[in-house]
């Protein structure tokens, strides 16, 4: 019997009780900062001034500190005074002084802190702690229900990142400017630009297009749409590759319609001027492979990132592209095409037209939250087919945005392109052949001009380029007697452009 007992006593020493309980954690908080800004607020007009649009009731961790800010809060939108006597008779008013320990806990409060001095830099102390209480709760709600088997994954993935968003989005206020901040803000930028030579946004690689923009622009969204078969992903990929390649500026491509190979292939012919035909077969001549291992690096050192998901919510998009921003400071993002994504990962929204203007408003705030220029291609409406002018032509117009008036009111540029081939149509308005051409309409410009700029548009190799571009280098050799109908092939170019005292060797 005492052996046993002795047993006993050398086991409860191995299994003492403190180690065997958990150890409670404290969710984050800074009470004492909590206390020194409210007594701040009561004490000096500036305190409440310089948090008011920073905090919300919620953000304090003890629910009378709460309290006391919602009733602070609601006296300075009525335009009352605060102080210690009029925050304790709102506070009677509201039936909760004794709640938050009566007009002692007030007084103690203000006899805390002798000045508002510091109080946002407190401020955005308990901020972090509020944001991080909210992460912790987010994911404790997240991981309980990921353990129940009835909860759809996508669902539960879709809800932790819009809570996430909320989080990043409603908590991280910013505070407003005064003008005159701004109005200097503003001038010194002008005057950068004004030192600055080139393009104040994005180079497209399209000098015409260029006049009308100054590159695209940080923190647009722009919208190029068309009817299918007018070459809107020829139109990106072109621009992507004079980005990437001669500018070195990282691309993030999300093509919701071709596989990554398929967007390789097309990029191959647009940089080697081989058919794109040849790429889908594979029979290149002993030339064109020569040709091709020439200039496939040009391509693969580009910094181009493809993403080629089928099913892409604007969510998914909105993650992935933080990713890109992050890792790889991509400097603007090509979506092809919009009416291909979903607002909801489980596509279980009823009305698409809701659902069009949800992406949208979506890109535009992403576009902003990245500071880069956002390019969503876009369809139309088959009206434009039943429409046409008194030269038969059939250009596309606003109204023809497919799904959604919003997509016009959230973008910066709308535009569109239109080849008048497509419609069997040999001629412009202004008698000039159509042929190898299209139109790049500016439609909507939010911030400069509207207008038409034509274009080549090869589409053997799916490439478009500056319509004049040969002629001008040609111009600046000074060559004379240039007709502006000249068709040169980059083949021969070289050729005719090295041989500037020769007029005849010209082939128009």
């Amino acid at each position: 019997m005492e052996k046993s007992e002795k047993k006993d006593k050398r086991i409860v020493k191995q299994t003492p009780i403190s180690t065997a309980l958990p150890q409670a954690k404290l969710p984050p908080q800074a009470v004492d900062l909590e206390k020194a800004i409210l007594g701040a607020m009561m004490i000096d007009k500036r305190g409440v001034d310089e948090v008011i649009e920073l905090l919300e009731g919620e953000t304090f961790y003890l629910p009378e500190h709460q309290e006391i800010f919602s009733t602070i809060n609601d006296l300075f939108n009525q335009g009352k005074p605060i102080d210690i006597l009029t925050v304790t008779e709102e506070l009677k008013k509201r039936g909760t002084l004794q709640q938050i320990g009566g007009e002692y806990y007030l007084i103690t409060l203000s006899n805390l802190v002798t000045t508002a001095a510091h109080i946002e830099y407190y401020a955005r102390i308990v901020l972090q702690m509020y944001v991080k209480r909210r992460l912790i709760e987010i994911s404790g709600e997240t991981i309980e229900k990921a353990y129940d088997e009835t909860v759809d994954v996508l669902d539960l993935l879709d809800k932790a990142e819009q809570e996430l968003f909320e989080v990043s989005q409603g908590s991280l206020k910013t505070n407003s400017s005064k003008i005159d901040k701004v109005v200097t803000d503003v001038k010194e930028q002008l005057e950068q630009l004004a030192k600055q030579e080139g393009l104040s946004g994005i180079s497209t690689g399209f000098p015409s297009l260029d006049d009308y923009t100054s590159g695209w622009q940080n923190g647009d969204l722009i919208i190029i749409a068309a009817r299918p078969g007018m070459g809107k992903t020829a139109f990106v990929l072109s621009m992507a590759r004079n980005m990437a390649v001669d500018h070195k500026v990282p691309v993030a491509i999300f093509n919701l319609e071709m596989t990554s190979d398929q967007l390789i292939k097309r990029l191959f012919a647009i940089e080697t001027e081989i058919s794109a035909d040849k790429f889908r077969s594979g029979k290149l001549s002993d030339v064109e492979w020569n040709l091709l291992n020439s200039k496939m690096n040009n391509i693969a050192d580009a910094p181009i990132f493809i993403n080629d998901s089928s099913m892409l919510s604007v969510f998914d998009l909105r993650s992935q592209a933080r990713k890109l921003k992050r890792v790889e400071n991509i400097g603007i993002l090509i979506i092809d095409y919009l009416q291909l994504m979903t607002a909801q990962v489980n596509n279980k929204s009823g009305n698409r037209e809701q659902e069009i203007s949800t992406i949208s408003r979506n890109l535009k705030a992403l576009a902003k939250e990245l500071n880069i220029p956002i390019i969503a291609l876009s369809q139309l409406s088959r009206k434009v087919e039943e429409r046409t002018d008194k030269k038969g032509h059939k250009r596309p117009q606003l109204s023809d945005l497919r799904e959604s008036g919003a997509i016009e009111q959230d973008a910066d540029i709308v535009s569109f392109i239109y080849r008048p081939e497509y419609y069997d149509l040999e001629i412009w308005e202004d008698d000039e052949p159509t042929q190898d051409q299209a139109e790049f309409i500016i439609a909507k410009h939010r911030n400069g001009k509207t207008g038409r700029i034509r274009m080549r548009f090869e589409a053997k190799f799916g490439r478009f380029s500056e319509l004049n571009a040969l002629r001008e280098y040609i111009l600046e050799s000074k060559i004379n007697d240039v007709s502006p109908n000249n068709d040169i092939s980059a083949d021969n170019f070289e050729k005719y452009s090295n041989d500037t005292q020769d007029e005849n060797n010209l082939p128009f």
